[in-house]
């Protein structure tokens, strides 16, 4: 059933549903028979871990990176529970209602694979006085997930050498975890209020200047001690092209002093895999274009489109074409043989 299903989600344009898939195979399988797939056991990052570590197996190398990062699959008209509930989305800066997903997606010769991912799920309900509203709210929280996510990577063997994440991610906590817990290493950036030390002196004595006030020569990196964080860092500067073709100023650290700017630059851009992942996840493989209702059904539809992602990827690996072309090249099937049976039918021609 989930090759089947991840088939149909991968095939689909518009809303997907178990009614959908069982007259696309002509009712050989009941609509029952695909809600009951659904209505299963809710699946986890190890049920994913048995599905994508052969091709992971096949791409990995000491030189992989692991890539973790959060969105949200919007559901506006679904009704709330403890997994469809109200996130701030930072890329539109306001709150949409849906499923807030974090996903570990490794990257390693051109190739990007989720290995694990966490649902949010609000089930604490808490008063809040600026509105006089009843909200939501998780008893875990993101970055404890970020963590969680890591643990899985490295028990499932995962080789990958450093861990990239945006600026939501980049605490303290984090960056000793990844360097004394893990023994890895990484590249994030930081905020501009974050304070910097130049030398553990300094650090001691209490002696920081905030990133926003620094000036640093044009691809150089510079060696810094940020408060809680026992190891030096090193910082660059990167300079980067906005969608609207402003430039802007991102500073980045990492735990690895030997990498240049131009080694610490590129590793960092490795991150916007993990955005192609997003938008891959959600126009070619259906992840919103199912009207599941329950959180069960809802975590095992997501579970299926992230299988349906991960073949996606086996197909651009073997057939060296984009998820987006080879969503194209079915669409483009589709409309023919829609067409072909159109002119089977043989339409009156209008008149001239």
């Amino acid at each position: 059933m989930l090759d089947l299903y991840t088939d149909y989600l991968i095939c689909s344009f518009g809303q997907v549903s178990a009614t959908g898939l069982s007259r696309l195979l002509s009712d050989e399988i009941s609509h029952d028979t695909v809600t009951r797939f659904l209505a299963a056991e809710p699946k986890t990052s190890a049920h994913l871990w048995r599905v994508v570590k052969p091709l992971v197996r096949a791409v990995e190398c000491e030189s992989g990176v692991l890539i973790i990062d959060d969105s949200i699959e919007e559901k506006p008209s679904t009704d709330e529970n403890e997994l469809i509930s109200w996130h701030y989305d930072h890329s539109k800066d306001r709150t949409v209602k849906g499923i807030n997903f974090l996903t570990a997606l490794y990257h390693s010769c051109d190739v990007s694979l989720p290995v694990a991912f966490d649902l949010v799920t609000k089930t604490q309900d808490y008063f809040d006085p600026k509105t006089r509203r009843t909200k939501r709210k998780s008893a875990v929280t993101k970055n404890e997930r970020y963590r969680m996510l890591l643990r899985i990577a490295v028990h499932n063997e995962v080789k990958f050498r450093y861990v990239l994440n945006d600026v939501w991610f980049a605490s303290s906590e984090n960056m000793l975890f990844i360097k004394h817990s893990l023994h890895k290493e990484f590249v994030m950036p930081l905020k501009e209020n974050r304070k910097v030390a130049f030398s553990l002196t300094d650090k001691q004595g209490g002696h920081y200047t905030a990133v926003s006030l620094l000036t640093l020569t044009a691809e150089t990196t510079q060696e810094v001690w940020l408060e809680e964080v026992d190891f030096p860092l090193s910082l660059v500067r990167e300079v980067f092209t906005n969608e609207d073709g402003t430039r802007g100023v991102r500073p980045l650290v990492t735990s690895d002093l030997a990498l240049s700017f131009d080694q610490a630059t590129k590793l960092y851009q490795k991150r916007w895999s993990i955005e192609v992942y997003h938008k891959s996840l959600k126009q070619n493989a259906s992840l919103e274009k199912s009207p599941t209702r329950t959180p069960t059904t809802q975590r095992n539809h997501f579970f299926a489109a992230l299988c349906a992602y991960v073949k996606l990827e086996g197909l651009k690996v073997k057939t060296k074409v984009s998820h987006f072309s080879l969503k194209s090249k079915l669409y483009l099937s589709a409309v023919k043989a829609a067409y072909a049976e159109l002119v089977k039918l043989n339409p009156q021609p209008l008149a001239a």
